[in-house]
């Protein structure tokens, strides 16, 4: 069992719902302070209220995660109520499918913005915070799609995915002397609001193109977060951890039928 998180504070960015909301979910019921923050208030009130609900010590915060006074102010609001800030999970992403021939440059900065700049920004104005503290841990939601995988229409996320692992191997070191660490999750097909949007034929291809033949949940991409903030995880930096019942596995669809 890992040392408990009770009290500790967190910040998890994007966390209104889908992945977000199951790692502040699980944080949450092993008695963290956690600090949701998200775009859309009504999705991170339900949230938040959800959570509260069930025994959790959560609050929300509207945060633009593209913007520097936004997220400036979601790091202070953290101190503010927690008294410091233990661990930030930069989780805010999207995944538009377009693929290149439709795409706008626009499309294509928007996305970047969102899941590669926010990290940037995040982790930046969390320096502060987590010097006063004396360390803490940094956890960025990437992907398989991008470092490992690619798919038709996500160009612009796949890059930004493999951009945030760039991301992450230069400031585990630059942050380590603030005694920080950062790791990242790479999650593969993870059942969530957005991902069911996209059908139910693609959910098939994908549960049929993963040895464990069924799609992951939350609550497995908050567990490995949990992992990367525990004590027991305190000399590991610079690290990944892939989420996805197996799928990179496989040569080709062939291999599948020999299981």
């Amino acid at each position: 069992m890992l040392t408990s998180i009770a009290g500790r504070s967190v910040v998890v960015t994007g966390a209104s719902k889908g992945i977000g909301k199951g790692i502040a979910r699980v944080f949450a019921q092993r008695g963290a302070k956690v600090l949701l923050a998200a775009r859309g208030a009504a999705d991170l009130e339900a949230t938040v209220a959800e959570l509260k609900a069930a025994g959790g010590d959560v609050a929300g915060q509207v945060c633009d995660v593209t913007d520097w006074d936004s997220v400036q102010a979601l790091i202070a609001r953290a101190e503010a109520d927690h008294g410091g800030l233990d661990v930030l999970c930069a989780n805010a992403g999207i995944f538009p499918q377009t693929k290149m021939v439709d795409m706008d440059p626009e499309d294509w900065d928007f996305v970047l913005g969102t899941n590669l700049k926010s990290c940037f920004l995040c982790v930046k104005a969390s320096i502060p915070a987590f010097e006063r503290r004396g360390g803490g841990r940094i956890i960025i939601t990437s992907s398989i799609t991008g470092p490992i995988t690619g798919y038709p229409g996500w160009t612009h996320y796949a890059a930004s995915k493999a951009g945030q692992l760039g991301f992450m191997r230069t400031a585990a070191m630059e942050m380590s002397r603030y005694g920080v660490t950062v790791n990242a999750v790479m999650p593969g097909n993870i059942i969530t609001e957005g991902l069911e949007s996209l059908g139910d034929e693609y959910l098939r291809q994908m549960a049929e193109s993963i040895p464990l033949k069924r799609l992951g949940n939350v609550d497995d991409i908050g567990n490995a977060a949990l992992f990367f903030a525990s004590d027991e995880a305190n000399y590991v930096t610079g690290q990944t951890i892939v989420v996805d019942g197996g799928q990179v596995l496989p040569e080709s669809l062939d291999a599948m039928k020999e299981i």
